[in-house]
């Protein structure tokens, strides 16, 4: 170890925007772990495929090397990054995991416009017709030339139109705090690509630098909650954030204005991108209280109907609820999508998200509620890992043509298949991946297997 560095000042070095101090000291944390040095945890059955990256937002300011890092020395059988409107962290997080022989999975996250769902209330709260989607197991950057990486380019600039309309309202409201997007907000990610929650930073950052003695008393008349909540919360960062977001950017807040088609991507366009890049269409749910989530196995017809092949869970949110009632609801609407989805043969991905403060770096998988969860959890993540090595290295992937022509309509054995790759390719196993590679395109999935095996 290079003098007067400690293995959490190296694990601070992860989380650096500059990519060569990243590197630098991932290999250095696993050249330490591989001499013993540094206390690695055997795989145990956990996995976590929805992490955020400072790449959007972490709440602890995670790079994909500090994730890949992370999951590697908890023991998490599989770890997947998903960021907002952007895939800017994925020859990283993949490159990392190679070295860790960590099984890895790259997926990315939007909101988009159902328009012929439009009424409905779907996993975005209070937003009709918008819902979040993901495309899970890209295995590549997309080639700039391809009209479906224009396509993903320009979420960022809707993202970021929407950022600073919201931005204006919120300037007129709090102008003696009054930020600048490109000077105050933009430097608070790694490349540019900023959420709602790097604007909150940015105001707290202003106010106590310009407001002094006056922080409580102006915040309280802008929030509209006493001066002693403030003051509780001046120092809880996290509350105190979460209280701006939820008051003033959230429904009916100050800077909030009601969804407009032109400002998301049709789900239809979306959709048909996802699948051009080789990632697995997936809707991302949220609790099944919405109106257009209530009915499980109408939506879910619907998202047959548009190309959707995956489903996305947070567990937290649907079970670890304070209200009895609220649980009682969620937790049963929680199992009953769990039910359909398997009846259904589609795959689930599941993950803590870590885009706020207090959540988990991987879900208690031990807790009573989630017990139906793990099997399913596991084996999507492994169909999830298949596909991706046989994406990355073959060209046959979930969706590809090779798939289409070998299973068909047959989607248990699809996951069948990939599910077994997963379990068997070991990132960063040339030997696999050269015995992948050198397959002939008239392969099967049995010539696959013994590849892997040999």
């Amino acid at each position: 170890m290079k003098r007067g560095l400690t293995v959490g000042m190296l694990e601070d070095m992860l989380n650096s925007f500059d990519p060569k101090k990243r590197e630098d000291a991932f290999l250095l944390l696993c050249s330490m772990a591989k001499k013993g040095e540094i206390p690695i945890s055997p795989p145990r059955s956990a996995v976590n495929l929805h992490f955020h990256t400072f790449f959007s937002f972490n709440a602890y300011g995670y790079s994909p090397s500090r994730i890949a890092w992370e999951a590697w020395k908890q023991g998490l059988l599989a770890a997947g990054i998903v960021d907002f409107d952007c895939l800017d962290g994925l020859e990283e997080f993949l490159r990392c995991s190679r070295l860790t022989g960590e099984r890895s999975v790259v997926s990315m996250e939007t909101r988009v416009y159902i328009p012929d769902r439009c009424d409905k209330i779907f996993s975005s709260p209070n937003e009709p017709g918008i819902s979040y989607f993901m495309g899970v197991g890209f295995a590549r950057e997309p080639d700039p030339s391809e009209d479906a990486s224009r396509f993903i380019s320009e979420l960022k600039g809707l993202s970021e139109k929407r950022n600073r309309e919201m931005m204006e309202r919120l300037n007129s409201y709090l102008d003696e705090i009054a930020i600048d997007y490109d000077l105050d907000v933009k430097p608070l990610t790694p490349l540019g690509n900023a959420t709602e929650r790097h604007m909150i930073k940015a105001y707290d950052v202003k106010s106590r630098k310009v407001l002094g003695r006056r922080f409580r008393k102006f915040w309280s008349e802008k929030l509209g909650v006493s001066e002693k909540e403030i003051e509780g919360m001046e120092d809880d960062i996290p509350r105190f954030h979460n209280l701006i977001r939820s008051k003033l950017m959230k429904y009916g807040g100050i800077g909030y204005a009601a969804p407009e088609a032109g400002n998301f991507p049709k789900v239809g366009d979306f959709v048909k991108a996802v699948s051009e890049l080789g990632a697995i269409p997936t809707y991302a749910w949220l609790d099944g209280t919405g109106s257009g989530e209530e009915d499980i196995e109408e939506l879910l017809d619907y998202l047959e109907h548009i190309g959707v092949l995956a489903f996305n869970i947070i567990p937290e949110r649907n079970w670890n609820i304070k209200d009895p009632k609220e649980k009682e609801l969620k937790l049963s609407k929680f199992h009953e999508a769990l039910e359909a989805v398997k009846r259904r043969d589609l795959p689930i991905t599941v993950g803590t998200e870590m885009n706020a403060y207090g959540q988990r770096f991987v879900d208690d998988f031990e807790a009573e509620e989630l017990k139906g969860l793990v099997r399913p959890a596991i084996e999507g993540a492994m169909i999830f890992w298949g596909h991706t090595f046989m994406s990355r290295f073959a060209g046959k992937g979930y969706i590809s043509k090779w798939a289409e022509e070998v299973f068909g309509r047959d989607r248990r054995k699809r996951n069948e298949f990939y599910k077994r790759v997963g379990e068997l390719a070991i990132p960063g196993n040339r030997r696999q991946e050269e015995a992948i590679q050198e397959l002939p395109e008239s392969c099967g999935p049995d010539d696959v297997i013994s590849a892997l095996r040999s």
